[in-house]
Order: C-alpha cells, then sequence, then structure tokens
C-alpha cells in the first residue's frame, strides 16, 4: 500500500508541474505560438556619406636610377687610382691611371714610322717627276722621228711604274698616319676616366674593386658609379591590384632608417606582364633623393592611392556581419526597436570604414555592437544616451574624421 500511495503521489506531481510548464509557455509565446526572441542590447551607428580611398602598401627595395662599372679598354698595371667608395665624381673625370710606358713607346714608334713614310713620299715623287720628263722628252722626239716607237714604249712604262710607286708612298703615309692614332688612342686609353651620356650632376662611386699596384686585363672592373640623386623603388603588385596601377601616380615611401620621414614619388613604369610564378607583376617608382637620406638597397614600404570616392555611403567596418552566407548589415529604423537584416554589397574597405555600393538609397542607423546575438527581426536595446538621432543618416554633413588620416585598403 505504502508503495502504491507513493507513485500515485508522484504521479499527481508530475502532473501538476505539467500543468505548469504549460501555463508559463502560453504566456511568453507570441500570437503565432512561436517561442519571443530576448531583446539584446547594442549600440547603433549612422549611415553617412564621405570621402573614401582605397590604399595599399606594398614592400619593396630601392635601386640606383643608372648603375655602371668603369674599366680599362686596355691591359697594365694600375698605377693610381684617383677614388674610393662614396667619392663624389664628375662627368668626364681622372679616377685612374695605368702604366704607360709600353704605349707611349708605340706612338714613338708610329710616329717614326710615319716620318720613314714621308720621305719614301718625297723620293718617289722626285722619280715621278723624273720619270715624266723623260716620257715627255721621248714624246717629242717621236713626233720628230728621232726616237724609235720602243723608246718611247719604255719611256712611257718607267713613267707608270714610278706613278705607281708614288701612290703606294702617298698609301703609305696614311697607313702610318692612322698607325700613329691608333697608338695615340691606346696611350690615351691608359688615363681611365668616367663619363655618361647626360650629364645631369654628379654621381657617386659605389664599390671599389681594385687597388693600385694591381695587374690588370682589359675590361677588368675597377670601380662601379651610380646615380642616388633619384632612386627607383621596386615592388611588386598582385593580379588583383595590377589594373589600378597606372604610370604618374602618387607614391609615399618610408623606410626604417628614417622612421618620421616620407619620400613622394611617382609610378614610373608599369610591367606590361605578370609573372607566372607569382602572378605579380614589377612597378618601378621613381623617388626623388636631394638630401641622399635613401641608399641603394634599402627596404622600402610604398603606400599607393589605388581608388576614391568621395561622397560614398560609408558605414563602420564593424557593422558588417554573414547570414546564411550573404553579407549585410542589421539596420534599425523607426521607433521600434527591431534590427532588420539588410544584405549589402560593399565597395572600398578603408581603416574602420566600408563603402557600401548597393543598395543605393541606403539610410537609418546600423547595429555595431551586439550583432551577433541578432537574426532579422529581433528585438534590441539600446543602452540609455548611446542612441545616435536620425539626423546624422544619410544626407548629414560629414563630420572631419569622415576620410582617415590613414586609410589603409583591407586586402
Amino acid at each position: 500500500m505504502k508503495k502504491v500511495f507513493t507513485i500515485v503521489l508522484l504521479g499527481l506531481i508530475a502532473l501538476l508541474g505539467w500543468q505548469v510548464y504549460r501555463k508559463v509557455t502560453s504566456e511568453v509565446a507570441g500570437p503565432l505560438g512561436r517561442r519571443a526572441q530576448p531583446a539584446v542590447a547594442v549600440e547603433l551607428a549612422p549611415v553617412r556619406t564621405a570621402s573614401i580611398r582605397e590604399v595599399r602598401e606594398l614592400t619593396g627595395s630601392l635601386l640606383p636610377r643608372t648603375q655602371f662599372v668603369v674599366a680599362p679598354k686596355v691591359s697594365g698595371r694600375l698605377e693610381r687610382l684617383l677614388v674610393h667608395m662614396g667619392d663624389t665624381v664628375e662627368n668626364d673625370q681622372l679616377i685612374a691611371v695605368l702604366d704607360s710606358q709600353e704605349y707611349a713607346q708605340q706612338v714613338e714608334q708610329a710616329r717614326a714610322e710615319l716620318e720613314v713614310a714621308k720621305a719614301n713620299v718625297a723620293e718617289s715623287e722626285s722619280a715621278l717627276d723624273v720619270a715624266q720628263s723623260e716620257f715627255e722628252r721621248f714624246k717629242t722626239l717621236r713626233e720628230k722621228q728621232v726616237a724609235s716607237a720602243s723608246e718611247l714604249d719604255e719611256a712611257e712604262a718607267r713613267y707608270k711604274a714610278a706613278d705607281a710607286r708614288h701612290k703606294v708612298s702617298l698609301a703609305q703615309v696614311r697607313q702610318r698616319e692612322a698607325a700613329l692614332k691608333a697608338a695615340e688612342i691606346r696611350l690615351s686609353y691608359t688615363q681611365v676616366h668616367v663619363s655618361w651620356e647626360n650629364g645631369d650632376g654628379p654621381r657617386v662611386i659605389g664599390e671599389r674593386f681594385v687597388d693600385q699596384g694591381s695587374m690588370l686585363r682589359a675590361n677588368d672592373p675597377i670601380v662601379s658609379v651610380l646615380d642616388a640623386g633619384t632612386l627607383t623603388g621596386v615592388i611588386h603588385v598582385i593580379e588583383r591590384d595590377y589594373p589600378k596601377i597606372r604610370v604618374g601616380q602618387t607614391v609615399v615611401a618610408t623606410t626604417d632608417a628614417h622612421p618620421d620621414r616620407e619620400f613622394p614619388g611617382n609610378v614610373l613604369r608599369v610591367a606590361p606582364l605578370l609573372q607566372e610564378s607569382s602572378r605579380q607583376a614589377r612597378v618601378e617608382v621613381a623617388i626623388p633623393n636631394p638630401e641622399r637620406l635613401l641608399k641603394p638597397g634599402m627596404f622600402i614600404r610604398a603606400r599607393i592611392e589605388l581608388d576614391r570616392h568621395d561622397g560614398a555611403t560609408v558605414v563602420p567596418y564593424s557593422a558588417l556581419v554573414k547570414r546564411e552566407e550573404k553579407q549585410g548589415v542589421f539596420v534599425v529604423e523607426g521607433q521600434q526597436p527591431q534590427a532588420r537584416f539588410v544584405p549589402v554589397q560593399t565597395g572600398i574597405v578603408a581603416g574602420e570604414l566600408a563603402e557600401i555600393v548597393h543598395p543605393q538609397a541606403f539610410q537609418g542607423r546600423v547595429v555595431t555592437l551586439g550583432h551577433h546575438l541578432l537574426e532579422d527581426g529581433s528585438p534590441v536595446i539600446l543602452p540609455e544616451g548611446r542612441e545616435q538621432p536620425h539626423a546624422s543618416t544619410r544626407g548629414a554633413a560629414p563630420t572631419p574624421q569622415a576620410e582617415p588620416a590613414s586609410a589603409e585598403g583591407r586586402p
């Protein structure tokens, strides 16, 4: 009997608890019989207009605008080296001297051979005059029938031979003059000068490869010369950003060597192809360096403004959420504290702002905090003193902070 009584009592308690549960759930159920959602405390921000920029910060290296190696055109011992690494040089400046004794002797020899050739010319010219006079005399005697035809022919042959020897001696003079000129040029090559086509200011010795006393062959490097007045920054852009890079775009470069300085420049060249291995394109930036603060080989960070939209519709980046694979924002409109999910299409995302390009007539207030607990139609609670007035929605004048000072596009 006690067991039966206990079972009946437990059954009555369970039935009573079920009735209480049914009553409580029926009171909190909505008009359609669904369970009501609890209100979520959120923070709001107005949709507004502002100027927004898409900026990329790319890394790269600095190269000299021009760089070349100075080398001798002839072999010899390096007697003097007049410059050192870091020295400034002017166009056509003497920087090295080779041993010139052998080449000076070749010049003297060529000059002597030229004198001999000129003496041969004088001798052949005298012989030519004698042969010509004899030929003219035999021609006159033949007309008077005094000399025979064979004697005239012999005189003519001697004249032609003398004339040929004279022409050969003249050619030998020109040949010796050319040899003398070549010897003088080789002698001048022992004086090594640095020169470039466009003489637009001094340049700098980058490296020194040899020391005085070294035996050099032709084309052995002596020093390297570079132009550091304007440097070339080499960066690489990915395929997505490649169509937005144009020649002449403004670039701002920074480097760890001078963290407090910015160095403006412009896009100089854009490669017409992307490397297949990296899917990146080479971009060269001209960076003026009048103070010579930047050095070739430095690592740089280059900021490029790829796009800019003035009067764009923007919301805080923190307002963007995803629901069912759709990107959007929760909008609170009207007097009823209820959040509505609106799918959006974003444009430029810069810093803490995101541009809304669709829908175009977008306005209201968006949820920036607490949206992870929201669904479409969820009730919201606005914290005391944090509800933004409707006057700050689209169409209101942008605040001075509308454009971030260093708004960089998100990848």
